[in-house]
């Protein structure tokens, strides 16, 4: 496991915990990991769960299948990234969304209630975790009411303008890239592929964006 241990540095829940503390509190948290390949479902809608789950490589999505068959992206995860750390946390049990592996995965699965339960050898990262595993629940909040913020938007160039207006000031930057294909961006913003690729095409005509696939320029930005 010693691999990942440059990833589990990066991510927020091991924040201020030693490097050399790793493998005593991987083994205290009965840690394990598993691959998962291109579009495989690593756990379904109301999957009971009882495990966070840590992408350690490869990319997720977290998505919601109607009745009808029609997908809509709730958010997609990259490492050092988690996700059911909610629905665990909660206690609510099972998972309100499908977790499929967009590319080839590892994921580092961690028992939480081992987390929040001192052990026999009073380790002294339980402490430390769960004060960092506030601050993620916390982050992802905010991340939530920010995509709430965009399909809640009445027209597609409204939840377009916002998503990127987003994009820019998380890269500081008026040009930037997009982790979505077409299809992908669609089913974030809960729109039709069609409609938002003619509301692009529109906002391109007209100079407010210019882009190349997944590259955005976001025009008269700041």
């Amino acid at each position: 496991m010693k691999n990942i241990f440059p990833v589990l540095r990066a991510s927020p829940l091991f924040t201020g915990i030693d490097g050399g503390d790793f493998d005593r509190m991987m083994a205290c948290l009965g840690a394990y990991a598993r691959q998962c390949g291109k579009g495989e479902t690593v756990c379904f809608e109301g999957d009971t769960v009882t495990d966070i789950g840590l992408l350690t490589n490869g990319r997720l999505h977290l998505v919601k299948d109607d009745i009808w068959g029609n997908r809509s992206i709730v958010t997609e995860i990259t490492p050092p990234e988690m996700f059911a750390e909610s629905v665990v946390c909660s206690g609510i049990g099972r998972i309100p969304v499908s977790v499929v592996a967009r590319e080839d995965c590892e994921i580092l699965f961690i028992d939480y209630r081992k987390m929040f339960t001192a052990c026999s050898t009073a380790c002294v990262f339980h402490s430390k975790l769960i004060r960092n595993m506030i601050g993620v629940l916390a982050r992802k909040n905010v991340l939530m009411s920010a995509k709430i913020e965009h399909i809640t938007k009445r027209t597609i160039k409204e939840k377009l303008l916002s998503y990127m207006m987003e994009q820019a000031r998380k890269n500081s930057s008026a040009a930037f890239d997009i982790p979505f294909n077409r299809q992908e961006l669609a089913d974030y913003l809960s729109v039709e592929r069609s409609a938002l690729s003619a509301e692009l095409s529109k906002l391109k005509a007209d100079g407010i964006i210019a882009y190349r696939k997944n590259h955005f320029e976001l025009h008269n930005y700041g």
